[in-house]
């Protein structure tokens, strides 16, 4: 019982379980405040205010797709290279002016710049993008090189 916390009341030796339950919500709720400030607060999240599009990548037979989610952004605000086999996306989603800070109830939408690299597969021809930025969602068709496309090759019977 050496372990089990105590909590010494007169010459009793009493083992408190919802001591330890308040305790531990106490720091469950320091954590979350930590992570998801309070209206008004100052910007102390995980990411730092910044925030990252959720992506998708894909292998078909002749390209890897890659679709990255912007939604509220424009063409003009999205920046896309490729350099050395790193594909970056980046681009910044300006908060809109119309409702002053404090009016709001609750803001959960991110805003700020992005930035998201991801390293190619070498079968990649970085030249040959093609990006498509329709209804929120930039679809970039990254066509493999000829001699990473798969072969069929024909096998003879004897």
């Amino acid at each position: 019982m050496a372990n089990v916390p105590t909590k010494r009341t007169k010459d009793w030796n009493v083992i408190s379980p919802f001591q330890e339950l308040e305790n531990l919500q106490r720091e469950m709720n320091r954590l979350f405040d930590l992570t998801f400030p309070r209206l008004g607060e100052t910007d102390t999240t995980l990411l730092g205010g910044q925030w990252a599009p959720a992506i998708d990548i894909y292998d078909s037979k002749d390209n890897v797709v890659v679709k990255a989610d912007l939604p509220g952004l424009k063409k003009d605000d999205i920046e896309v290279l490729i350099q050395d086999n790193i594909l970056t996306i980046k681009g910044e989603k300006k908060q809109e002016r119309e409702v002053k800070e404090e009016d709001y109830i609750r803001s959960e939408r991110f805003y700020g710049s992005f930035h998201r690299s991801i390293s190619l597969p070498s079968e990649v021809d970085g030249s040959k993008v093609k990006a498509v930025f329709k209804d929120g969602v930039l679809e970039l068709t990254l066509p493999k090189k000829e001699e990473a496309k798969p072969k069929q090759i024909k096998i003879d019977v004897n």
